[in-house]
């Protein structure tokens, strides 16, 4: 089963904008009990985060978009400005591969050498197909198929590691892409007041 990652974020915004991060991961918690935290970048603040991300095995509708908060600044009491932005945005978790023998398949065959002379008049390469990705190996600098098995093991296994540590950085980056981009456009949920009471639909 594909997780659905969900980050909040205060993109490029102030501290007002942190603090609207943590009280709106604080209504998600009471919305929402089966909510995990996967991970948080700390604010300049007690409660406040640049960003935060959250996993939920049910896949949560209607919050994805911008959130606005409207309230004076707690951090600056003279400012003029009390609409605050942050972002509710979808990043699908790429599963990790599993490495284990018992997902191999072994192709055994014969290994040619120049001129068309069979260096072994026995099949001792060895071909090992990841099954579940479908990513194959050959090996046949082994004398013996046993060798070679062994050998086409661990070099499957360091391209499954390759693929996971590949697709981990996507996701960091992917995760980075959506911290920085924060639309004020028309948000989907509008809350008010520092008890960030979620105002009715019109």
């Amino acid at each position: 089963m594909i997780d659905i990652l969900i980050q909040i974020s205060s993109g490029k915004g102030p501290l007002e904008c942190e603090l609207a991060v943590g009280k709106f991961l604080k209504a998600l918690q009471t919305e929402f009990a089966d909510l995990e935290i996967v991970s948080q970048v700390q604010g300049s603040y007690i409660d406040c985060f640049k960003s935060v991300v959250i996993k939920t095995p049910a896949r949560v509708g209607g919050i994805v978009g911008t959130i606005k908060w409207i309230v004076q600044s707690p951090f600056r009491p003279k400012h003029k400005r009390k609409n605050w932005f942050i972002g509710v945005s979808e990043i699908q978790e790429n599963q990790k591969q599993v490495f284990a023998v018992e997902l191999v398949r072994f192709e055994t065959f014969r290994s040619g050498g120049k001129g068309g002379q069979h260096v072994n008049k026995v099949e001792t390469a060895v071909r090992a197909i990841h099954l579940p990705t479908g990513v194959s190996v050959v090996s046949m600098q082994g004398r013996d198929q046993h060798t070679n098995k062994k050998l086409a093991l661990i070099r499957l296994n360091e391209i499954i590691m390759e693929q996971n540590i590949a697709q981990e950085l996507l996701l960091k980056q992917t995760m980075w892409i959506q911290h920085e981009l924060l639309e004020r456009g028309k948000p989907i949920r509008v809350y008010e007041g520092m008890e960030f009471k979620l105002r009715k639909a019109d």
